[in-house]
């Protein structure tokens, strides 16, 4: 079997340079490195652990429901009857009995971090499918903004038929905004409003979700909602936060830049209209992973990435903060977005 994995080029150069005969790795059909190597192994998610071998030439696989032997041990004794010695490469987070099965079959194991490197850059399909978990994540928060601004004021706080509009069920529509447009919720959504208290307005409201689409790919969005609000600090972070993502995208259309310095740039951004402390940014890589490479320091954002912005910053009651996805690329591209805006009408 071979052909369909994007990681091939890459494991051929890495098995040569090492010297290496084999890339092995033995996890669930829901691990991200084994799904990215072999992405038919999706449809076995209930069906136990996979093990998986590339020579250079071809893949072997083994899996609980073909063989009464341990996938890993029975994928060791394949590899050894084949004629493979000397080294294997593997994740360095490879299962310890898988390690021991391959070092009783004669091989030496040698960490690498290639299946990380290689999914840091997006193909165009894999682009499609984070698009499409980003436009489930978007339905969802309109369902949630369609709520606060269709909600009563009621003594400060906010109804809808009479009964209070609480962060349970914020997060109960946006989940179902969420599957309605052919998502999973994934337990990745969060309201800023306490399950069982009541939204309140002129007092900001973060919506948050990371869903995944059918095949396992993630989005990632959040916004910020305000009922009524009077201006203000307000306002004054909520344009320093959008222009930090302006300023950001720029960065990045220009060069490729590493996560600390575009992080150093959000933050800045957000400085520049006088805010002091409680700013918080994070980058990060998305996709069969909410947060993945590249995700911290010195790791560069290269054309083919998507990555989630995340900026937020703390005021009075409460915070602003937004996030997106950008697709990084000759141009730097908003995936399948919805509005910035702090009223919650205007996703109407």
């Amino acid at each position: 079997m071979t052909g369909d994995s994007p990681v091939e080029p890459a494991l051929r150069t890495a098995l040569e340079r090492e010297g290496a005969s084999a890339f092995v790795h033995v996890g669930s059909a829901d691990d991200p490195a084994i799904r990215y190597c072999r992405p038919e192994l999706e449809r076995e998610l209930e069906r136990g652990r996979h093990a998986v071998a590339f020579d250079g030439r071809e893949w072997r696989v083994r899996s609980a429901t073909d063989t009464e032997a341990n996938p890993a041990s029975a994928l060791a004794d394949d590899l050894a009857a084949a004629g493979l010695e000397g080294t294997v490469l593997t994740p360095a987070r490879i299962p310890h009995d898988a390690a021991l099965y391959l070092e009783g079959a004669g091989f030496a194991l040698a960490s690498t971090d290639v299946i990380e490197q290689s999914r840091a850059t997006k193909t165009p399909a894999e682009r499609e499918r984070i698009e499409t978990a980003q436009t489930a994540a978007g339905a969802g928060i309109r369902r949630g903004a369609s709520l606060l601004a269709g909600a009563d004021v009621v003594d400060g706080r906010l109804a809808i038929d009479g009964e209070p509009l609480t962060g349970r069920r914020l997060r109960t529509a946006i989940g179902g905004g969420i599957v309605a447009a052919g998502g999973f919720p994934n337990g990745n959504t969060a309201v800023s409003v306490p399950d069982g208290d009541p939204a309140r307005s002129g007092v900001p409201i973060v919506l948050e979700t990371a869903p995944r689409e059918p095949s396992g790919y993630y989005g990632g969005l959040a916004r910020t909602y305000v009922r009524d609000g009077d201006g203000g600090d307000e306002r004054r972070a909520h344009v320093g936060v959008t222009r930090a993502f302006r300023s950001a995208a720029s960065m990045l259309t220009a060069d490729a830049q590493s996560v600390t310095a575009v992080e150093a740039d959000l933050e800045a951004e957000v400085r520049a209209f006088g805010f002091e402390e409680e700013i918080r940014t994070r980058v990060v890589g998305v996709g069969l992973e909410p947060a993945e490479r590249p995700n911290r320091g010195r790791q560069e954002i290269d054309g083919g990435a998507v990555v989630r912005l995340d900026v937020g910053v703390e005021i009075g009651d409460g915070q602003i903060r937004l996030a997106e996805l950008l697709a990084v690329d000759k141009s730097v591209d908003r995936l399948e977005s919805i509005p910035q805006s702090l009223d919650p009408a205007a996703l109407e």
